[in-house]
């Protein structure tokens, strides 16, 4: 069975991991990893390199991402990653082609597939963002769709309202969760050192914009420097940098800013973990602060509190480990102050359901004869 899998950024590729790693071990599969998106992109990293350090047979390269991030270059970007598409779908051939969660470039390059009929297998539909434009792109994608992987019942019956049918739809749980009870991170010392990190607590941190209320953001920055500058006072930050989202660059421009202002305390700026480091670095934090997914989705596993800012994963499904706060420079400050006097979160995360990989591999394998 010769898959496609369509990556754009460090995160999906983070999620698809697990996938990835059972894949090129079965023979019965013939692999091809697609890579667009911030992968190609020196300012973000050039995560591509570390897919080519991951040893897969066939790597293709797209470059479709233009330098600039307002609505207009993101709008030309989607144009752009779906031109270039129309040509890699006329010339690619795949029995079925992964796609996962929601961001602008993945929409464009499936929806260029459409009148190639491509067969897409979507991962982490049926959710809700309310906070980000990402929200209709993943129903995009989920429209454009024959298979769908998602994280919770309660997701896999969005999908069937979305479709209006019950068909090819699989609740598997949260891939990037997968065999998390076996997760071992990588030594203290040497996370520590790697990162140039004291041996002392640390919030780990990851902003980004707010796409739906994009001409908010200005403000919104302002409001996240603020409240992490008396965070500082509290504890080390470990700030993670945004993605390409519109006018993540305006986040951009404030996390140096703080840095520069805090020049007395410990801030330590990361542009890309990579999955291992970055579950380390949830490992080993004290709590979360942020907008990201992966407070949603993963922090519970690690027994972690998240204070989740603003609306951008707002109607996502929340394990009781999530604390929500306005972009209010006091919320943020207060509400970090309390969460670090409660120590480890006890309770369950919502999205684990062990063994999502095998669910997926076996399907594909049943389906098969009959997709």
């Amino acid at each position: 069975m010769k898959i496609g899998v369509l990556t754009s950024s460090r995160a999906d590729y983070g999620i698809y991991l697990p996938l990835l790693q059972a894949l090129k071990k079965d023979a019965f599969f013939k692999l091809e990893i697609i890579t667009f998106g911030t992968h190609l992109s020196k300012f973000h990293g050039h995560t591509l390199d570390q897919i080519i350090a991951d040893g897969y047979g066939k790597i293709h390269q797209l470059n479709v991402l233009l330098a600039n991030d307002n609505e207009t270059a993101i709008a030309s970007s989607y144009g752009l990653t779906a031109l270039k598409f129309a040509s890699f779908w006329g010339h690619n051939e795949y029995d079925l082609v992964f796609c996962l969660g929601d961001r602008f470039e993945m929409s464009a390059a499936v929806q260029a597939g459409i009148p190639f009929g491509v067969k897409f297998a979507h991962i982490h539909g049926g959710e809700t963002t309310l906070g980000a434009i990402d929200n209709i792109y993943r129903h995009q994608i989920t429209l454009a769709s024959s298979l769908h992987f998602t994280s919770s019942e309660r997701h896999s019956q969005k999908i069937i309202k979305i479709l209006d049918v019950n068909k090819n739809i699989y609740t598997v749980g949260a891939l990037s969760l997968d065999e998390i009870s076996n997760f071992q991170p990588i030594e203290k010392s040497v996370f520590y050192n790697t990162f140039n990190l004291s041996d002392d607590p640390f919030a780990l941190i990851t902003f980004h914009p707010e796409t739906v209320a994009s001409k908010d953001n200005v403000n919104f920055a302002l409001e996240m420097k603020k409240g992490l500058i008396e965070v500082a006072k509290q504890i080390n930050l470990v700030i993670t940098m945004p993605n390409a989202d519109t006018l993540g660059s305006v986040f951009r421009k404030a996390i140096f800013e703080l840095k520069e202002e805090c020049n007395n305390k410990v801030v330590i700026l990361i542009e890309n973990f990579g999955k291992t480091n970055y579950f380390a670095a949830m490992h080993y934090s004290a709590l979360l602060i942020g907008n990201t997914s992966s407070g949603i989705i993963e922090a519970a596993s690690f027994k972690k509190y998240v204070i989740n800012v603003g609306k951008r994963q707002e109607g996502r499904t929340q394990s009781e480990n999530i604390i929500n706060v306005a972009f209010d420079s006091e919320q943020i400050s207060n509400k970090t102050k309390e969460t670090l006097s409660l120590g480890d979160y006890k309770g369950i995360n919502a999205y684990y359901k062990d063994g999502a990989t095998s669910s997926i591999v076996n399907i594909l394998k049943k389906i098969n004869d009959k997709f």
